[in-house]
């Protein structure tokens, strides 16, 4: 099977998978207790049965369960995410005013956790024994156990209760006209907080996994072959062992990609950026149902977009892998 026609069978999988999601999340929010039309009537102020009917009826929830889900199945195949209750805009209008936010924080948090996670299991792999690898492994043991939680909140009482070097919340300074450059550093300085908490665990399991795959590697004949024939050590290590090495950190990559929106919730809560995370959690509390089911799917979609980008790359990293 050629690459292109392989990747076009993974793409009618995933798309396949993502209608399964939707009809899974679908059947969990109907079957989750509240009712959405009670609490908009309540806080109305109109228990009125027939306010309450007339609600259910504009909303469409009058209707069986297969029908409601059959029109959403339709509407999803029309990128229609359908209409927020809560808010009275589209969907898909409110998730794409968002989702430049969250791209930006996970793709940072992403880009630093992937580099520097490589770079300190490089390290501690190249220096096995000695205190630098003690160091590391300790680091990033101690990254690896504490709660993201945790972290989130003591790097806002340092860097910006105690130290003031950064600010604390937001995306950018309220009340700032700043444009251009200025803007853009602005942002940036907004972003150092939330991205590094959010890629602090990852770089950790990088860090550990690098190290192991690396290590195990260099145990291996070709590499003692190497050796013997007197190649430079850091020859070596770039392009015998950490090339082979590379395999298990490409998997846990895309694992951390398609997963990263929804670890965002935490973090965009936390440090009240203006993402998907946050906005799916305020569409929990106030039970805006079609609202929280966009943000399933699109945080599901990024999911399955980050799996066939990592299988396409497993085909460039090892072409020894079947396609099929």
């Amino acid at each position: 099977m050629n690459r292109l026609r392989y990747m076009s069978v993974r793409v009618l999988q995933g798309l396949l998978v993502l209608m399964c999601i939707a009809t899974v999340n679908f059947m969990l929010i109907r079957a989750a207790p509240g009712d959405p039309v009670a609490v908009i009537a309540g806080e109305a102020g109109a228990s009125d049965p027939q306010f309450v009917a007339q609600l259910r009826e504009q909303f469409g929830l009058d209707k069986p369960v297969t029908t409601q889900l059959a029109n959403y199945l339709g509407h999803i195949t029309q990128l229609d995410l359908g209409f927020s209750y809560r808010q009275q805009r589209p969907v898909l209008e409110l998730i794409a005013e968002r989702l430049p936010a969250t791209l930006l924080l996970t793709g940072s948090a992403f880009v630093m956790s992937l580099i520097f996670g490589v770079a300190l299991g490089a390290t501690a792999s190249r220096h096995v024994g000695k205190w630098v690898d003690s160091a590391i492994t300790f680091v990033a043991l101690v990254f690896y156990a504490t709660p993201l939680y945790w972290l989130a909140m003591m790097a806002v009482l340092v860097f910006s209760v105690q130290l003031s070097w950064l600010p604390g919340f937001g995306y950018f300074t309220v009340g700032s006209d700043a444009t251009g450059f200025a803007r853009a550093w602005d942002i940036a300085q907004h972003l150092v907080l939330p991205s590094l908490t959010l890629a602090l665990f990852y770089m950790a399991v990088y860090a550990r996994m690098t190290r192991a795959s690396m290590l195990e590697v260099a145990q291996m004949d070709f590499v003692k072959t190497a050796r013997a024939k007197g190649v430079r050590m850091g020859r070596i290590q770039r392009q015998h062992i950490l090339r082979n090495a590379l395999l298990p950190i490409v998997t846990l990559a895309g694992i951390q990609a398609g997963g990263l929106i929804g670890g965002a919730v935490l973090t965009e809560t936390v440090f009240a950026w203006p993402g998907i995370g946050r906005l799916m959690f305020d569409a929990l509390l106030q039970r805006d149902y079609n609202l929280l089911l966009g943000c399933f799917l699109v945080a599901a979609a990024v999911a399955v977009l980050f799996n066939l980008i990592t299988d396409f790359v497993y085909t460039l990293v090892d072409p020894r892998i079947e396609l099929g």
